[in-house]
């Protein structure tokens, strides 16, 4: 997730509020009374010292006390002022490559390699194998001197820089590295300081294709071919392999995180943009969205989108899109309608090939799984959403879980899913009627989900262009979240972000195959982080109630995989670490620790279980955390 306007990335105000978070020691408690004195006469012998007293509390952080760390973290990296950590990525060789997303333009420190971190980042952390650091680690202290606040500090390693926006390779990327291009090919319509998912897919020893997702409006991905030097551990780009990818005529809006597929093909997510809920905003002429950026890259003559040749058609946007061929020449990448469509922050294929994992990343979202008919093959299958029931007399964020009862929505096959969107792709500006909806509605979803024959008149709330047509599925797969909400799936949670499972421990836990070296992995999780733990999740209605205690701080939960003729599904979710607060002595606000999670972003799973997560806070440096799940087990 990144900077933007709207609210769903730091501002850079609400980030200045944060102080500098340096926890410091307590002063000695001071000497315990002298023993009582001897009979009077001849001075006794004095009597013994009383005991030190307790250590004194933990200095002031940021205006409010810090607490030591939370159990089983480890602090692996802090990310230069103003920058979210995105990106990170183990390879099979235990690379861990992680992104500086949107630092400080005003951060002017170089680091050892004489690097400064005031643009969109892509790293890796070189001389270490992430596979293979000791289960009791040292973290890397909390940024203290302006140097250290504006690099990229490591606990182990050394982060080495491979590219950073507008990176040129010598002229073999002439527009820069983030940079998108119109339709015509040669007109700039954005330039892109996010960088978001890496997805590593090896074409030899030491060497393969690293893509890079660019999240903005429209949104990009880049692949660099890289080379890894064995004796020293440090990485290269092959300038003469580099590109940004083309996503054809309609193009990508906010490329957000993403995974690589068990059969190597990146899969990229798209995220914010849309209207959200109110889907028949979207051609209101009073209002500005996301379609003027994105008729530009469809018509780079038009300056917006009435004036474009092609009005965007909102349904084009916002899926799972699969890179196929991805060491080829010309990658090509395919939207899976099948996913269906939403805000996505990140999608996860299960080892079986077919059932995939996803989480929304908005306001009253939905967790979503998919089904497909084939193995290795997106583009058929049945989606479903999660209705959860909470624990019983629970309500606090770090002890209560739900159980997962999965709702089928339908069963839908790219093809037809594609007839279904171009039936909106006529409509503009001038089709707007105040109070109605040219677009799914609703009303729509309701009468689906309770069988209807037809679709709604527009009397009766329906959108104009299905109003009275026979009732087919396209609501579970253009507007997902009203389908799943109308089926009685849960749609409350808050900021859902990255969504994960490590292949090896989840084929060894359900299908009893000896794939960990040295452990006997008999339960594997799928693990997600939540960033904000806020509205749905705890307004006291519907399936999830939860206290604020931790609201802004947000946290990290796990499923258990089941086995057998359930292989690869779940019907549990239990929290597993949670951030903390302290009430601060300047303002009386409640402020994340800087010693706990702060706004979890994304996630990953380690071969041995561990895991690494990426901060999207409100630290003045935000965090790359390595987390160890079996200490609170």
């Amino acid at each position: 997730m990144t900077f933007r306007l709207n609210g769903k990335g730091k501002l850079a105000l609400a980030m200045l509020s944060v102080m500098a978070l340096a926890a410091c020691d307590g002063d000695d408690g001071s000497d315990g009374a002298a023993g009582a004195q001897g009979p009077a006469g001849p001075q006794g012998p004095e009597g013994p010292a009383g005991a030190d007293g307790s250590d004194g509390s933990n200095g002031s952080n940021g205006g409010g006390n810090a607490s030591l760390m939370t159990p089983g973290l480890t602090r692996l990296a802090t990310v230069p002022a103003g920058a979210e950590v995105t990106g990170a990525f183990a390879t099979e060789d235990g690379d861990l490559f992680f992104n500086v997303q949107h630092p400080d333009s005003a951060n002017s420190a170089t680091d050892s390699d004489g690097k400064s971190f005031n643009h969109g980042t892509v790293g890796v952390l070189a001389g270490v194998n992430i596979n293979q650091l000791p289960k009791h680690l040292v973290s890397v202290g909390v940024p203290d001197t302006e140097q250290e606040r504006q690099t990229v500090q490591v606990a182990y390693g050394e982060y080495q820089v491979i590219a950073q926006t507008m990176d040129t390779f010598g002229g073999a990327m002439p527009e820069g590295l983030g940079t998108v291009l119109a339709t015509d090919k040669s007109t700039v319509v954005a330039s892109i300081d996010d960088p978001d998912f890496n997805g590593f897919v090896p074409t030899g020893e030491n060497q393969g294709y690293l893509f890079t997702n660019w999240e903005s409006i429209p949104g990009g991905m880049s692949r660099l071919k890289l080379n890894k030097n064995a004796s020293s551990g440090y990485w290269s780009v092959d300038s003469n392999d580099v590109q940004m990818l083309d996503f054809g005529i309609y193009g990508t809006i906010a490329n957000c995180f993403g995974s690589v597929s068990p059969w190597g093909t990146p899969l990229t997510s798209e995220e914010w943009g849309n209207q959200g809920d109110s889907t028949e905003e979207w051609n209101d002429p009073s209002l500005q969205t996301s379609r003027d950026a994105l008729a530009m890259y469809i018509d780079p003559t038009a300056t917006d989108a009435d004036g474009a040749s092609s009005f965007p058609n909102t349904y084009r946007y916002h899926y799972i899109v699969e890179i196929t061929e991805p060491t080829s020449a010309e990658p090509k990448p395919v939207k899976h309608y099948t996913l269906g469509r939403f805000e996505h922050e990140n999608s996860i294929v299960m080892p079986d090939q077919k059932t995939v994992y996803l989480s929304q990343d908005d306001t009253n979202g939905v967790l979503f799984k998919f089904v497909a008919d084939t193995a290795a093959d997106l583009s058929s299958g049945t989606l479903y959403g999660a209705k959860l029931t909470q624990d019983s007399g629970s309500f606090e964020p770090l002890t209560t879980g739900f159980d997962v009862q999965w709702v089928e929505l339908a069963h839908g096959d790219n093809a037809t899913i594609d007839g279904w969107i171009a039936d909106f792709d006529g409509i503009t500006t001038a089709d707007f009627v105040e109070g109605q909806s040219n677009y799914l509605t609703d009303a729509d979803a309701e009468a689906w989900a309770a069988g209807d024959a037809n679709f709604p008149s527009v009397a009766n709330g329906g959108g104009s262009t299905t109003a009275g047509m026979a009732m087919d599925d396209r609501i579970a797969f253009l507007e997902s979240r009203k389908a799943a909400r109308a089926k009685g799936a849960t749609a409350e949670w808050r900021k859902f972000e990255g969504i994960y499972t490590n292949q090896k421990r989840a084929q060894e836990a359900v299908e009893g195959t000896d794939l960990v070296a040295g452990e006997d992995v008999s339960q594997a999780y799928v693990y997600f982080a939540i960033a904000d733990m806020d509205n749905g999740m705890i307004d006291g209605e519907g399936d999830i109630q939860l206290s604020a205690r931790v609201k802004d701080c947000g946290g990290v939960y796990r499923m258990p995989l089941l086995s057998g003729a359930d292989a690869y599904s779940t019907n549990r979710i239990e929290p597993v670490v949670m951030g903390s607060t302290y009430r601060s002595t300047l303002d009386g606000a409640l402020r994340c620790d800087v010693n706990a999670l702060s706004q979890p972003d994304n996630v990953i799973v380690l071969d041995d279980g561990r895991l690494i997560i990426g901060e999207d806070g409100f630290q003045e440096n935000n965090t790359l955390w390595m987390y160890d799940p079996s200490v609170n087990d």
